[in-house]
């Protein structure tokens, strides 16, 4: 039996590694994306609480403050989590189960970005205007987000496919 699998509407004709591979370095360019936003974004934020107007803040906004933090370590964590899985797994041939992990990391670590990112938003809009307008303006953000990340990507998936993987 031919090792290579029938060539998809793509093109292409790729064993499951060669195809493993492809997918794993196609996720390493995307986390490196990811990854770096949010890694500056969290040292901003572990700033903060240096500074002398910090301590000045209401207990909401420190509350708030602290939900950020907490919520940017865990997608530095998630977002990292697959070079470190990588490494670990490598040379065991599983390559393949690599990348459904490393992928599922790397989606959580997006969706705990979206979450830091509102979070810090709403903070500093919330210190620096203490307008009541903030929750809106966060929110339209937000949805601008959701557009760009996942409803505009699902749309251009749903419209330009035809149910296969493409993958």
């Amino acid at each position: 039996m031919d090792e290579r699998m029938d060539a998809r509407t793509d093109g292409r004709v790729e064993t499951e590694e060669e195809r493993a591979d492809r997918r794993w370095q196609e996720l390493i360019q995307e986390i490196r994306v990811a990854q770096t936003g949010v890694q500056i974004l969290l040292g901003f934020l572990l700033t903060v609480v240096f500074t002398p107007l910090f301590q000045d803040l209401q207990q909401t906004d420190k509350t708030i403050y602290i939900v950020t933090v907490v919520l940017g370590s865990l997608a530095t964590g998630a977002l990292i989590g697959p070079v470190s899985f990588h490494r670990i797994v490598s040379g065991r041939r599983i390559k393949p189960h690599a990348v459904v992990w490393a992928s599922r990391l790397t989606f959580t670590g997006i969706l705990l970005l979206l979450a830091t990112l509102t979070s810090a938003l709403f903070l500093i809009l919330r210190v620096a205007t203490h307008d009541p307008y903030v929750p809106w303006l966060v929110s339209g953000v937000l949805v601008w987000y959701l557009s760009c990340w996942f409803a505009l990507p699902l749309w251009v998936r749903a419209r330009y496919t035809s149910g296969a993987d493409g993958g």
